[in-house]
């Protein structure tokens, strides 16, 4: 039996039926755009801009309660969240030293005022025989002048008196202000010494009803920061509670940590329930510009940029997988530019392909950016990021893509 054999002509027609059948079928089972990218509708909406930082909470008014004289700590009368009245005892330091200075000082003044008696007779006496002529003009002058120092040895014992005294009544520490103990630093048998600075006994909080948060703002966002602007912040002890406050001062003086400049904002925040307390961290968000029902995009859309040009086949975008380029890190670098006020660019899906579209921006709350101007209309459909992204099969084969704000 006889092979027949297929003629040249014949296998390059097989071939060809074969070709066309394979590109055929590759064209007709091509992924669509809705397929390979996350979209999102256009809309209008609000848009409030918020400048954000992390505050400490703090008593308006704090008064460190110290000591002028030194001594042991004897007695205390006042612990930590103690209320306490202006005047009001607080502490008393052992003052036996400091009485018996004051004895000896009281000594002092009985010497002096007997030393004083002695020589205004002597001027007495001397004056009558001055008279007479039985003494000269120089122990008139000698007896006079024994007086005068005598009058001023007397004043400056009384003198050393009344500071003795004075230091025996720093022994008994009193509250300046009204308010709440908030720190103790000292406990009884302790000494403290008041010769080189004052020693901190106590911090006092005078109205905890009223506090104040000292937070620092970068000084990229303090030239949109204003006295009398409200304030809305949070609080770690309570997550699902907001609190607000009203910015009080904006302090001039600049704080420079490795080479960050920030500067100390002062906002004034009422306290009724006492709920904050002193050295809370306070989580702050201050609206510096607000628009209503205006177009919005997802900034999402902004960073966004297909691989390859606009007008790429799908088999291409099927080639080039998830990978990113230096193009997608300078695309997303130009969008997060112009949310700042500059023009950027989205992609559109128009009957059934994918368009860039010029656009100009506004403000942003760093989900959604508005749409000043550009040929972009409600309700159109933007792309945000490639399907695959983080989910799907073929995530675990393929490299991360890591995008550039």
């Amino acid at each position: 039996m006889k092979t027949r054999l297929l003629s040249p002509l014949s296998l390059l027609l097989i071939a060809a039926v074969a070709g066309g059948a394979y590109f055929t079928y590759r064209h007709f089972d091509q992924p669509g755009p809705e397929q390979l990218y996350r979209m999102q509708a256009v809309e209008k909406g609000d848009i409030s801009q918020t400048v954000s930082a992390n505050g400490t909470i703090n008593p308006v008014t704090l008064v460190n309660v110290g000591t002028q004289v030194s001594g042991t700590v004897k007695k205390l009368y006042v612990d930590f969240n103690s209320k306490v009245e202006k005047g009001q005892v607080l502490l008393e330091l052992d003052d036996a030293l400091l009485a018996a200075q004051q004895q000896q000082s009281l000594a002092n003044v009985n010497s002096a005022s007997a030393t004083l008696e002695l020589a205004r007779a002597n001027e007495a006496r001397t004056r009558n025989l001055f008279a007479q002529e039985y003494a000269s003009r120089l122990e008139m002058d000698t007896a006079t002048q024994a007086r005068k120092s005598a009058e001023a040895q007397l004043q400056l014992a009384r003198a050393t008196v009344a500071k003795d005294r004075a230091n025996l009544a720093y022994s008994v520490i009193r509250s300046p202000v009204s308010g709440v103990v908030v720190d103790r630093s000292v406990d009884v048998g302790q000494t403290v010494a008041a010769s080189l600075q004052t020693p901190t006994l106590f911090k006092i909080a005078q109205d905890l009803a009223k506090m104040q948060i000292d937070a620092n703002f970068a000084e990229a966002d303090i030239g949109s920061i204003r006295v009398g602007q409200p304030v809305h912040f949070t609080v770690d002890a309570f997550p699902d509670r907001g609190f607000q406050g009203v910015v009080r001062l904006v302090r001039l003086n600049p704080l420079n940590q490795q080479n960050v400049v920030t500067y100390d904002v002062v906002i004034n925040v009422d306290n009724p329930g006492q709920l904050l307390l002193p050295g809370m961290t306070a989580y702050v968000s201050i609206a510096v510009a607000e628009r209503k029902q205006v177009l919005r995009v997802p900034n999402a859309a902004l960073r966004f940029k297909p691989s390859g040009s606009e007008n790429e086949k799908v088999n291409n975008k099927q080639k080039n997988g998830n990978g990113s380029s230096s193009k997608d890190a300078v695309g997303g670098a130009k969008a997060k530019g112009s949310a700042h006020g500059y023009s950027g660019k989205v992609y559109v899906l128009r009957n059934g392909k994918i368009e860039p579209v010029p656009v100009k921006l506004g403000i942003t709350d760093n989900r959604d950016t508005e749409i000043v101007s550009g040929q972009l209309h409600e309700g159109d459909r933007v792309l945000t990021g490639d399907v695959q992204e983080g989910s799907g099969p073929s995530s675990a084969s393929q490299p991360m893509r890591m995008r550039m704000f």
